[in-house]
């Protein structure tokens, strides 16, 4: 069965509702991911104050307000115009400003090398054409630009937690709608080799997953939020996605577009 994404056309309201399934990519998962990005940007000298950044899979902005707060000029991008529309109020809301705009990552509608940084988590894995995603990528970063990313890995264990635990089985999925097609997960030799034929450099990639003690407390804590016991934001703050030692589930990583 195809993935629905159009469950994010349909949820869209409920981006920064933390009873809502799609809040689970904020409680633990946003810090996760941007205090990595930070450190990466620390490492690579460069202070992220007026960079031009672009979200791809912007959504409800979670990552978009992160980086503006950075003093980044975000452009976020995103097919779905109501998750846009959820991310812009949030944004006034927030006082911060974010160009929030219309596209794919199979087009994205902006310059050839407008940007400094480009950033794309919980999207690859959904794309029905990575390689011209990523050809889309790195036309729009400047030469030496930075491209950060996350993605869920091929692996028996990504394939336990997000297909089998989050969407399959009735008692614990978030959705009742296929949310993640296994075959559409990507290997970090994939996604490298992918990287190369368009010009971008991938320095790193570690991994990014839950680490609560128990796994059977992620199973039991998937059960109490479809019971409506616990809200989605809290299960993923009882998850404690992070930086882990295994890539099994999902990774992140950093890659630079080489000079022409």
């Amino acid at each position: 069965m195809p993935i629905d994404n159009d469950v994010y056309n349909r949820h869209a309201a409920g981006w920064w509702d933390e009873d809502e399934p799609l809040n689970l990519l904020h409680g633990s998962v946003t810090p996760a991911r941007f205090g990595y990005f930070v450190a990466v940007l620390h490492r690579l000298g460069r202070d992220p104050s007026g960079l031009r950044a672009l979200d791809i899979g912007c959504g409800g902005g979670f990552l978009a307000e992160e980086f503006a707060r950075l003093g980044c000029r975000v452009v976020g991008v995103d097919p779905s115009a109501p998750s846009l529309e959820t991310a812009r109020r949030h944004t006034a809301q927030s006082g911060l400003e974010i160009d929030y705009r219309v596209g794919s990552g199979e087009d994205l509608p902006v310059q050839d090398g407008e940007f400094d940084l480009a950033y794309c988590c919980d999207v690859l894995e959904h794309v029905t054409d990575l390689n011209q995603v990523i050809r889309e990528t790195a036309r729009a970063l400047k030469p030496g630009g930075i491209y950060l990313f996350d993605t869920v890995n091929r692996t028996w264990a990504s394939k336990l937690l997000a297909i089998k635990v989050m969407q399959e089985w009735r008692m614990t999925r978030a959705f009742d709608t296929p949310v993640h097609e296994y075959d559409m997960f990507i290997t970090p030799k994939d996604l490298s080799t992918t990287m190369t034929r368009h010009g971008l450099r991938l320095h790193e990639t570690v991994g990014l997953g839950p680490r609560a003690k128990n796994p059977a407390s992620a199973v039991l804590g998937f059960m109490r939020a479809r019971r409506g016991q616990v809200s989605y934001g809290e299960l993923s703050r009882k998850l404690n996605f992070g930086q882990t030692k295994s890539k099994a589930v999902s990774y992140m990583g950093y890659a630079t577009r080489e000079a022409q």
